[in-house]
């Protein structure tokens, strides 16, 4: 360019104009053995696509929910149990009580000893006089008394087993309107 530029400026004749040369037209029709796609194939192939998306979208919507409402359901089954769990706990702490061990051991013919003797484990000495226990002794009425276990049945008083399977309730425990937690009371 800088040529030309040249030559233009420095130069003091003309060089004639030389037009460019025609190039020849022809015509370019579509080709009988290619056949174009019609529009309407890609509108329904979009449709199809956008239909499929959002039937996806709905199954994993409804997946979801359902896997919410199952674990609501097990939420609540988790909390009940939690709730049963802690009135056979407190069930279990109030039987095994030294009032009701006594209470029982009473309703079975036992009677306490005024006089214990003890075995010392080490040289398996014995300490203390053994003398016979006497059924006038004051046993379970002379130890504190446990509240807890005012309405219980003693095991004595309760059916025996037939053995065909069938479970004994030791304790009833309260009747808790389901949602309402129950106070644990010692």
């Amino acid at each position: 360019m800088s040529d030309n530029l040249a030559r233009v400026s420095f130069s003091s004749e003309r060089e004639p104009y030389e037009a460019p040369a025609r190039r020849g037209f022809r015509l370019v029709s579509a080709a009988p053995n290619r056949r174009t796609r019609p529009r309407i194939f890609y509108a329904l192939t979009a449709v199809a696509g956008m239909a499929a998306i959002i039937v996806a979208q709905l199954l994993l919507s409804v997946g979801i929910s359902q896997g919410a409402y199952e674990i609501s359901s097990l939420q609540s089954s988790q909390s009940e149990l939690g709730r049963t769990a802690a009135s056979v706990s407190e069930d279990l702490v109030r039987v095994s009580s030294p009032q009701s061990l006594a209470a029982n051991a009473e309703g079975l013919g036992m009677v306490s000893n005024s006089n214990p003797v003890y075995l010392r484990l080490s040289d398996g000495a014995v300490l203390g006089a053994p003398a016979s226990a006497s059924g006038s002794q004051a046993g379970a009425a002379s130890l504190v008394p446990n509240s807890l276990l005012a309405g219980s049945t003693p095991l004595s008083a309760l059916p025996k087993a037939t053995g065909t399977g069938e479970t004994l309730a030791i304790t009833s425990a309260p009747v808790v309107p389901a949602g309402l937690a129950a106070p644990t009371t010692r």
